[in-house]
C-alpha cells in the first residue's frame, strides 16, 4: 500500500514498519517533525533525554535487555558530535541500534552547524547510511535496520533537513535478516580440536557474550566432559545454579578459581574474543591447549592465537563435539569430581580499615546483595568501584546485566539504566555508579528517570575522589589531592530532582535505606560514603 506524504512522515512510518514502538532522542531543527509524526501518526513512544549522547546510550541498553534493535534520534552538527562516545561504546560492544541523525540542508553548505557527519561517524566505528532522496526513504531506513542487525553495531542514518517537507510516496520496505544458526564446524581443524579435547585431563569450558544462546548445549558438553564452566564478564549469570559453575574467568576470578584455571590443560572457548582481562594478558592461557569457537571470524586471533580455531556456531559445535566424543567412546575427564565450588566462588574480604564516618564497601555490597530485589536488571558505570560490584552482585542471566565497559568510559551508566528500565518495565533496575561518573553523566538524566516513573535504585560509591587515579598517586608515594573532590550531597540532589535519596555512613544508615526500598514509588539513590584509602583495588 502506498500514499503520498511528507518525508518526515514517511521516515516515521518506515521506522514503525520495523516494529519500533519506542524511540529515544533529543529534538532539534532536523528531526522534530519526524518525532512528532512518530508519536501522533504511528502511536510510538518518544523518550526525551537531557543530552544527545544519553539517547544513544538508552537505546543501546534497550537493545541489550529487550533483544530488539534500539532506536534514537538527534539533530545535526553538535548534536551528533555529542554522541561520539556513546556510538563508540555501542560499536565496540557489537550492539545493534539505529540513530536517525538530521543533517544540515544540502543547499546551505555554510550552515553554522554543518560538519562532515560521515567522517564523525566513521571515527566511532559505527556505520553510516545516507538518506539519498525523498523517494528512497523506506529503502534507506530498511537498509539501516538491516545493517544494524547483520553488522551488530550502531548505524547512523543521515537525514538532510531540506528533505523533510518534500513529498513522496511511501511503500513499506523491510529487509529480512537471515537469523538461522551459523556454520557447522567440519574438516581437519574440527578433528584436531576434538583430539585436543578428548586427550585433555583437566578441560574447562569458557563462554562469552557470543555464546549466550547456546547455554544448554554448553552445559551438556561440560557434563559429558566433567569440565567446570566459566564465563566472561559479559556472559555473567549464564550458568547460574550449575554445580560446577566457577563464575567469571580471568582477573575477576577468585584466587581459588584462578588457580584451578591455571591447572587446566585445555580451555574450550565459545563466543569470546579472549581479550587481556579475560586471559590476564595471556598468563592464564600459558601451557594449555586453546580451542576457540566463534561465528565472527574477527573475534579469533585478536587476543591470542588458539591451537584450534573454528569459525562456527557455538551450540552446533558443542553438539558436534559431543557426538564424536560418544562415537569414539571417550571417557569423561573426572576433573569435576573433587571440586569445592563453595571455595572456588568465595571472594576474599580483606581487612576492614574504614575511617570514621564511612562504610566498608565490601560489607555494604554483601548486604546489598542480600536485600536488593532478586529479579533485578543490573547496570554498572565505570570506575574503581566496579570490579567488586561485578563479583559480589548476582544477576539472573546475561541479558539482565549491562556493563558499560566497551570504551572504558565513566558517566554513562545512568543513561543505560534508563534504557534497560524501559526494556523491562516490570522489573527493578539497580545501577552502581561512582561519584565521578554520577557527577559527569548521572545528574543530568536522573530527573529523566523520575519523569518516566522508573523503578530505579542507584547506588553511588562515593569516595570523594577519582579512585583509579587516586591509587596510582599513592602507589608512587605522591600526593593524591588533585584526585580528591568535595562533591555536593548526591542523596540531596536525588531528592531535589524528584527522587528519594539516602546518605549512608554506617551499617545502621544502610538498613534505613534498605527498609525504605520496600515501599519505594520513585527512583531511589543510596549514597555510600567510602574511605578513599580503603576502597579495594580494581581487578583488571
Amino acid at each position: 500500500m502506498s500514499s503520498t506524504k511528507h518525508v518526515f512522515q514517511n521516515i516515521a512510518r518506515a521506522v514503525s514498519d520495523h516494529g519500533v514502538d519506542t524511540m529515544f532522542g533529543l529534538m532539534g531543527d532536523a528531526n522534530l517533525f519526524m518525532v512528532d509524526s512518530f508519536v501522533r501518526d504511528s502511536g510510538g513512544r518518544f523518550v526525551p533525554a537531557a543530552h544527545e549522547g544519553s539517547s544513544v546510550l538508552m537505546a543501546l541498553a534497550y537493545s541489550h535487555v529487550s533483544g530488539k534493535t534500539g532506536v534514537a534520534t538527534v539533530t545535526h552538527g553538535p548534536a551528533l558530535t555529542n554522541c561520539m562516545t556513546a556510538l563508540t561504546e555501542g560499536a565496540r560492544g557489537h550492539i545493534p541500534m539505529v540513530l536517525l541523525a538530521g543533517d544540515t540542508p544540502v543547499s546551505n553548505p555554510r550552515h553554522l552547524q554543518s560538519t562532515d557527519q560521515r567522517e564523525v561517524v566513521k571515527a566511532t566505528g559505527a556505520g553510516f547510511e545516507q538518506m539519498r532522496a525523498p523517494e528512497t526513504v523506506a529503502m534507506d531506513v530498511a537498509r539501516a535496520f538491516y545493517r544494524a542487525q547483520v553488522e551488530r553495531r550502531p548505524i547512523v542514518l543521515n537525514m538532510p533537513a531540506d528533505f523533510m517537507w518534500e513529498e513522496a510516496e511511501h511503500t513499506a520496505k523491510v529487509l529480512s535478516v537471515f537469523s538461522a544458526p551459523g556454520g557447522v564446524a567440519e574438516g581437519d581443524i574440527l578433528d584436531q580440536a576434538i583430539g585436543m579435547i578428548a586427550s585433555a585431563r583437566r578441560p574447562l569450558i569458557l563462554a562469552g557474550a557470543g555464546a549466550v544462546s547456546a547455554r544448554e548445549q554448553l552445559i551438556r558438553l561440560a557434563d559429558r566432559l566433567q569440565a567446570p564452566l566459566a564465563t566472561t564478564l559479559k556472559a555473567k549469570g549464564l550458568f547460574n545454579d550449575h554445580p560446577y559453575n566457577i563464575d567469571i574467568f580471568g582477573t575477576l576470578s577468585t584466587p581459588a578459581a584462578y588457580e584451578l584455571i591455571a591447572q587446566s590443560d585445555c580451555i574450550i572457548c565459545f563466543g569470546t574474543s579472549l581479550h587481556d582481562f579475560t586471559t590476564d594478558r595471556g598468563k592464564l592461557m600459558d601451557n594449555k591447549r586453546i580451542v576457540q569457537v566463534d561465528i565472527e571470524p574477527t573475534a579469533i586471533g585478536g587476543g591470542l592465537h588458539p591451537d584450534a580455531a573454528l569459525v562456527a556456531d557455538a551450540g552446533l559445535t558443542a553438539e558436534t563435539i559431543i557426538f564424536w566424543l560418544n562415537e569414539a567412546e571417550i571417557p569423561p575427564s573426572g576433573f569435576t569430581n573433587d571440586l569445592d565450588i563453595g571455595k572456588l566462588t568465595e571472594h576474599p574480604k580483606g581487612p576492614d580499615k574504614t575511617a570514621e564516618g564511612c562504610i566498608n564497601y565490601i560489607a555494604a555490597l554483601e548486604r546489598l546483595e542480600e536485600a536488593l530485589p532478586k529479579d533485578r536488571v543490573l547496570v554498572t558505570d565505570g570506575g574503581r568501584f566496579m570490579t567488586e560490584a561485578w563479583v559480589r552482585t548476582s544477576v539472573p542471566d546475561p541479558a539482565s546485566f549491562v556493563a558499560t565497559t566497551n570504551f572504558g568510559s565513566i558517566g554513562i551508566g545512568l543513561q543505560e539504566a534508563i534504557g534497560a528500565g524501559l526494556a523491562a518495565p516490570e522489573r527493578p533496575v539497580v545501577l552502581f555508579s561512582g561519584d565521578g561518573g554520577f557527577m559527569m553523566g548521572g545528574i543530568n538524566e536522573f530527573n529523566t528517570a523520575v519523569r518516566l516513573g522508573l523503578d530505579l535504585i542507584v547506588i553511588v560509591a562515593n569516595d570523594s575522589a577519582y579512585g583509579a587515579e587516586h591509587i596510582q598517586f599513592l602507589d608512587r608515594k605522591m600526593d593524591p589531592s588533585l584526585t580528591e573532590f568535595h562533591w555536593p550531597s548526591f542523596a540531596g540532589i536525588a531528592t531535589s530532582l524528584g527522587g528519594q535519596g539516602f546518605e549512608v555512613r554506617s551499617s545502621d544508615d544502610l538498613e534505613v535505606a534498605l527498609k525504605a526500598l520496600e515501599t519505594r514509588d520513585k527512583p531511589v539513590l543510596i549514597e555510600l560514603h567510602l574511605d578513599p584509602m580503603d576502597v579495594p583495588r580494581m581487578r583488571i
